[in-house]
């Protein structure tokens, strides 16, 4: 659980040394680590460096994505700590807000990216302990999934969080009353033998879109779309429609590039436990925000000084 708190203090400095990638398109196949000179992340697992790996891969089998999945370029390419990794809280990305919309916005205090609020002031549910939810399970530390496909339902298993997302595949609608649920509810389709549409609906309204605060609807609904591109990298578009709160629809994520990995790799824990929450809120939060305060206090001082 450390390392999900610490993100929110470390993650802005991780996005600066690892920065977003060019959503790749060249083919990537899978490798025994054992087989390569490999280096580790920040949990001591074995990734094979992309320059190692061969450049062609078998088609994409049709009608399946299970499996499991990392970010092609590593889990540190998931991170997206400034928000959504094709928006993010730069002051470059500006997205399509009604009035509404952003004054609900302005309301959500995040703390990584531009413009981000003291440590103190910020009001992230995330950092209570309340359920990442859907679609920012997507969108912040998004990590290794597994996918696994039965035949009524698809499951997408995230270690970031712990949780899963059915996804029914029978043919069903939307029931006429949905309750509001973290993760929302998913049915899904294929559109083609390579591509597979998701729309959810339902989503709580107490979960915010990505790390940036960017807030929705009870009517927000998402599309994804998981696209086969060989046998080891597969594409994922993400679509935020949300009509009260934004003007047109918009991709946080735009064929963001994931790899299929091998069966023996190893799907950390990474969940939330207030009991740690509250030992780093202790030994690490406050004492940060405290020396920020300071250090706010002493350019204050200068400043008047300076007059």
């Amino acid at each position: 659980m450390h390392k999900r708190f610490l993100a929110l203090s470390i993650a802005a400095f991780a996005s600066l040394i690892f920065a977003p990638a060019v959503a790749m398109h060249a083919q990537y196949a899978p490798v025994n680590p054992d087989e390569l000179e490999v280096h580790v992340d920040g949990w001591n697992r074995p990734i094979p460096r992309i320059d190692q790996l061969p450049k062609n891969s078998a088609p994409a089998p049709r009608r399946d994505i299970s499996g499991t999945w990392e970010p092609a370029e590593g889990w540190r390419n998931g991170v997206q700590a400034q928000g959504a990794y094709n928006y993010p809280m730069d002051g470059k990305h500006p997205l399509p807000y009604t009035p509404e919309g952003e004054k609900a916005w302005k309301e959500h205090k995040y703390g990584d990216g531009f413009g981000s609020y003291p440590l103190a002031e910020v009001n992230d549910p995330f950092k209570m302990c309340d359920p990442i939810g859907f679609p920012r399970i997507d969108l912040h530390d998004l990590r290794a999934i597994q996918i696994v496909q039965t035949p009524k339902k698809t499951l997408v298993v995230y270690e970031n969080d712990q949780v899963w997302r059915s996804i029914w595949t029978d043919g069903r609608d939307f029931p006429k009353i949905t309750e509001p649920r973290w993760y929302g509810y998913s049915i899904g389709k294929w559109a083609d033998d390579y591509t597979f549409v998701v729309e959810t609906t339902g989503l709580d309204e107490r979960t915010w879109i990505d790390n940036t605060g960017r807030p929705h609807t009870k009517d927000l609904k998402v599309e994804e779309q998981f696209h086969r591109v060989n046998h080891d990298l597969m594409e994922l578009t993400l679509t935020i429609i949300d009509p009260k709160y934004y003007t047109k629809p918009w991709n946080a994520l735009d064929k963001y590039p994931l790899r299929l990995q091998t069966d023996s790799f190893d799907i950390r824990e990474m969940v939330c436990s207030e009991s740690e929450a509250e030992i780093y809120n202790k030994e690490i939060a406050e004492e940060a925000a405290a020396a920020q305060n300071q250090k706010n206090q002493t350019q204050k001082d200068q400043n008047q000084k300076n007059k």
